[in-house]
């Protein structure tokens, strides 16, 4: 099996330049589907710490690279939306973070913020006990003691213990991102949630500071002003 992917057919997340070579490096098993850029394309073609997949395999095995607070040895690891990065020889972390056009992007933020990350409640189920189990939209899971969530919210989950740091309700007057569709990276305030009826995706209308729009609900995130902060700081 080849261990490379055409540049002109990857997916549209991937932040690479599609007619400078033919080929990039392919990404290996893990979460986030084909969206999942592989790690060796950020730090080569993103951060540009590295020119090489060679150079990335050292820096992985010697430097310290830290994906969701473990450390990581596979370059073609898959990174994908809400990721934090980590370097603490460099003392830099990320969050990976939709830019408008729905590649990703790397947005800086303080050490003190990359014990947690941002994840979409999809559903929940009981358990023995009585307890609730979130099922997340990266495919982690995770028990709560209260059933305060409902689907689509957003939560904030400690890398070290999986506790809830933060939980943002979806509704009216909910601060989102969309992380799909022709309006990805864009952010604004839920106006309208139309539940459709059958099969047909629910739709959501987004307010900006450009105007409305209206999208896919499965394609929008919640989050907070915190996130707007940084997605306005320093970028890579």
């Amino acid at each position: 099996m080849s261990n490379h992917q055409k540049r002109l057919s990857v997916p549209k997340s991937w932040p690479v330049e599609r007619k400078t070579a033919t080929f990039t490096a392919k990404a290996g098993a893990g979460p986030h589907g084909e969206a999942g850029v592989p790690l060796v394309v950020v730090l080569r073609d993103v951060l540009e710490y590295v020119d090489t997949t060679k150079e990335a395999k050292y820096a992985a095995h010697h430097d310290g690279v830290l994906v969701n607070g473990d450390t990581v040895r596979d370059v073609t690891l898959p990174i994908g939306m809400f990721d934090i990065l980590g370097f603490p020889e460099r003392e830099e972390y990320y969050r990976v973070f939709p830019d408008e056009g729905g590649r990703l992007a790397l947005t800086e933020i303080p050490a003190a913020d990359a014990d947690g990350k941002l994840a979409k409640v999809v559903d929940k189920t009981l358990v023995s006990g009585g307890d609730v189990q979130l099922n997340l939209h990266n495919g982690h899971n995770i028990v709560v003691d209260e059933d305060e969530y409902n689907g689509n919210d957003s939560i904030v989950v400690d890398l070290e213990n999986d506790d809830v740091l933060a939980h943002f309700p979806y509704e009216e007057g909910a601060l989102v991102t969309a992380v799909s569709g022709q309006h990805a990276g864009e952010v604004g305030e839920v106006t309208d949630i139309t539940v459709s009826p059958g099969s047909a995706d629910n739709t959501v209308t987004v307010e900006t500071d450009d105007g409305a729009f209206e999208t896919v609900e499965n394609y929008v995130f919640v989050i907070d002003e915190q996130f707007v902060g940084d997605e306005e700081g320093d970028d890579e």
